[in-house]
């Protein structure tokens, strides 16, 4: 598990650092403006289903009984079912993606409602909309061979493939939006093209473990029944982290201009620790729990998860206090550039201190989950993302609400509401705030099913890691926030880029080196995860 953890996290974090730098060639020749919010919107909708029928529910579905399979049947059976599922879900997903494109318009306004005052503002999401929508096919095949990849622990291509998307987009942005008369849409045939490709890079990975067939309509099929059923539950219950940022997306297009741009922007910083180590860890470990739930070995299970965890927060702790201390430095960094103004990095930088917050919680629960599809049980994750969501939608009008009070002049309250909040700057921050508080809510729920289930167990050693954990990470924030009384917040969004640069990786070197030198410190050794 230590090596797949490290193969597929090293792919990914290559991936995660052309994904920034997508991002600020975007924010350079775009800035923050109705034009890049209208293609977050776009964007966003077949992004927001990719992660269901991709990373989420068809992954944590389909790999249990695929691995099932592999170790219980034959070759020709193991082949027959992945033909079927490719059948299966590439049909469905043609008609989904057939409609889409049909009733662009209706889709646009349903995830966009705000932007139907802004005719032109509306009409660009749906024309980028019928650009990008086709991605969700393409990259929901991608997924099958990758989880077909993944089954056979063969983890480093399947987390490389989404460096496509990311150099297409930089293509897009730096080459081809100066050649189009709407420059925005050049993002558009980006992610289009992006999604064919990816599909192409994995096929002959497949083929080599001769499992590519052509593939066959299989709605009657018991291995796909099997996954259907464990499907519809998990379409709700493993992407409610995502369901609840494309709630936040047709809330904040309420919002003033910009603020789409702002959260997608803020959510980007958070994607290197979570899909690293969250995504990475959730992926690694879920045919390994299969397998020890097939063979009903406790002890493994339990013991896999348990190393899972501790990586886990080994992680997303250093993470949560570095992003909420660097924020500022790291977007002015980064995005402050060109058409990114240094009020658009204050706006981006709240979002990330809110978000910051629910990076461990979104962690756990990416870590957690597995264990639940494992057994495949998918009705409990289901309850918790239930109440999750309803909390999520009920802290994000208190938090609006709160801060609109909070934060508003005299003369925008006097304004029927949502013409007050719809001047007001910077209350996408309570979505961004609303969006940890469901997350870390999430997490409790599952935390305290799994411990019901009486499936895991704690091993030893765990009063010595917290305590580890504890003084790693106040030495790092010790550190920064040295670094930040010698160079204060305000004064990122005033110097030179090169100036902020050099800062930014004198702050990153010291703050890491000080947290790994003070882990090892502590009594921290490499064994102690292996000894897992």
């Amino acid at each position: 598990m230590l090596r797949g953890l490290l193969s597929f996290s090293s792919m990914t974090m290559l991936s995660r650092v052309l994904g920034l730098a997508r991002d600020v060639a975007m924010s350079h020749v775009f800035g923050a403006n109705a034009a890049t919010d209208a293609f977050v919107v776009a964007f966003r909708i077949p992004n927001f289903m990719r992660r269901l029928f991709a990373e989420g529910s068809f992954s944590t579905a389909f790999v249990p009984v695929f691995t099932e399979v592999k170790e219980t049947r034959d070759h020709a059976e193991l082949k027959e079912l992945t033909a079927r599922v490719a059948g299966t879900l590439g049909g469905v997903l043609l008609v989904v993606t057939a409609l889409g494109l049909l009733f662009a318009p209706q889709v646009a306004s349903l995830f966009a409602p705000g932007a139907l005052d802004e005719p032109h503002k509306f009409d660009l999401t749906i024309e980028l909309l019928r650009l990008t929508f086709p991605f969700l096919l393409f990259v929901s095949l991608t997924a099958l061979a990758g989880g077909v990849l993944n089954s056979f622990h063969r983890f480093a291509l399947p987390a490389l493939a989404p460096v496509i998307l990311n150099l297409c987009m930089i293509a897009g942005a730096l080459w081809l939006a100066p050649r189009l008369q709407v420059p925005i849409l050049s993002m558009g045939w980006a992610v289009l093209v992006a999604g064919v490709l990816q599909l192409l890079f994995l096929l002959p990975a497949v083929r080599g473990l001769d499992l590519l067939a052509l593939p066959r309509w299989g709605w009657n099929h018991p291995g796909v029944r099997r996954i259907l059923r464990l499907m519809v539950p998990t379409l709700f219950g493993s992407s409610i982290a995502q369901l609840n940022l494309l709630l936040d997306t047709i809330l904040v297009t309420y919002l003033v201009t910009g603020s789409q741009t702002w959260l997608y922007q803020a959510t980007r910083f958070l994607e290197l620790p979570l899909g690293v180590f969250g995504v990475a860890l959730g992926t690694v470990i879920l045919p390994s729990l299969a397998r020890h739930h097939v063979a009903t070995d406790r002890a493994g299970f339990s013991g896999a998860l348990d190393w899972a965890l501790r990586v886990t927060l080994l992680i997303a702790m250093p993470a949560m206090f570095a992003l909420m201390l660097l924020a500022q430095p790291i977007v002015a960094t980064f995005f402050q550039n060109g058409e990114y103004t240094a009020f658009d990095t204050r706006m981006t930088a709240l979002a990330i201190l809110a978000l910051g917050l629910g990076v461990p919680a979104i962690a756990l629960v990416r870590t957690l989950l597995p264990a639940f599809y494992a057994r495949q049980d998918t009705k409990t994750p289901v309850r918790a993302g239930v109440v999750a969501l309803v909390a999520n939608m009920l802290f994000n009008f208190a938090l609006i609400a709160l801060l609109f009070v909070l934060w508003a002049p005299p003369e925008l309250k006097r304004l029927p509401w949502l013409a007050g909040v719809a001047r007001q700057p910077g209350l996408h921050v309570g979505l961004a705030f609303a969006s940890s508080l469901s997350s870390w809510l999430n997490f409790l729920q599952l935390w305290h099913y799994l411990e019901r289930a009486g499936v895991y167990r704690r091993q030893p050693g765990w009063t010595r890691h917290w305590l580890r954990l504890g003084l790693a990470c106040a030495a790092m924030v010790a550190v920064l926030a040295a670094g930040l009384w010698l160079w204060p917040w305000a004064q990122w969004t005033e110097v030179r880029v090169a100036t902020r640069a050099w800062r930014l990786a004198a702050l990153v070197a010291a703050g890491g080196a000080v947290y790994v030198g003070a882990l090892f410190a502590a009594g921290f050794r490499l064994r102690d995860l292996r000894a897992h």
